[in-house]
């Protein structure tokens, strides 16, 4: 492929030299004019497609970045048909402009490789729109709350207030995680308790807990189970649904919330410790 697009011999260049040549020397006004009028007309239907395009896009609602993108490509490719109408009307070989541009389109393809893999990666990103302005989201190796969707990068707002840009080439070869699509999610805790205290009081306490909550829904119903024996505690675990917006502040509410009712209600929550004994060697009496 390579080899055919650079194969442009002299004699190739020296054909076009004299096209050109041979044309401005036969110049005349009605060559002129029809220059003109091709170059006009050429413009005119330049514009109604791109105003078709534009009202196509506007229907379908596509993303504002993508939407200028490819009415700025789609005017470049215009602009190249224009060019190649308007030479080749003026006897220029069409065979060796077109090697030449696609030399030229090859030399920048491979200079701005990176930027190209991201510029595909944006595209794919607002075309399969895996999530929008708003959402918080773990793409790329980064978490946080998207605040633009570019071409080339994505602007991730992290919790601690700093603003990531992320290729969107490497957001799109890896998983994409979504926190904010969804209206609802679950909040997933696990309590370990003391065997001493009685099974069915713990499940009580928690229950009671959640089910006074202003912010936790009751459908699907909460989980509420002992789901392990450890060594040293039975393992309860808990499962909530609410509101997407609602998760932190529920999340945070029940920890706090369900430890005060356990100190309350006397449930001891058991931690790792260390007993040493020490044991005094008695020495024989002979």
């Amino acid at each position: 492929m390579l080899t055919n697009l650079t194969n442009i011999t002299p004699e190739d260049a020296e054909e076009t030299i004299q096209s050109v040549s041979g044309f401005f020397s036969n110049l005349n006004l009605q060559k002129i004019i029809t220059i003109v009028l091709l170059f006009l007309g050429c413009m005119v239907t330049m514009k109604i497609i791109l105003k078709l395009v534009d009202r196509a896009f506007i229907r379908l609602e596509m993303e504002k970045s993508l939407h200028t993108f490819i009415h700025a490509a789609l005017r470049v490719i215009l602009w190249l048909l224009t060019l190649c109408i308007v030479l080749d009307y003026m006897g220029v070989p069409m065979t060796s402009l077109v090697a030449m541009l696609g030399v030229l389109g090859l030399a920048v393809s491979l200079a701005i490789q990176g930027t190209l893999s991201n510029l595909a990666g944006g595209i794919q990103i607002l075309v399969s729109k895996p999530f929008k302005a708003g959402d918080y989201v773990e793409a790329g190796g980064v978490g946080g709350t998207v605040k633009e969707v570019g071409l080339a990068y994505t602007k991730l707002a992290t919790v601690d207030n700093k603003v990531i840009s992320v290729p969107n080439g490497q957001i799109s070869g890896e998983k994409i995680t979504n926190y904010s699509s969804a209206e609802r999610r679950r909040v997933d805790l696990v309590f370990g308790v003391s065997y001493d205290n009685d099974p069915q009081q713990v499940i009580a306490c928690i229950k009671s807990v959640v089910g006074a909550h202003p912010k936790a829904l009751f459908t699907p119903e909460p989980f509420v189970r002992m789901s392990a024996l450890k060594d040293s505690a039975i393992e309860y675990t808990l499962r909530v649904w609410c509101a997407t917006p609602d998760y932190w502040d529920l999340y945070f509410d029940l920890l706090e919330q369900i430890k005060a009712a356990f100190d309350q209600k006397g449930i001891e929550i058991p931690y790792n410790q260390l007993d040493v004994r020490i044991v005094e060697k008695k020495e024989s009496v002979s």
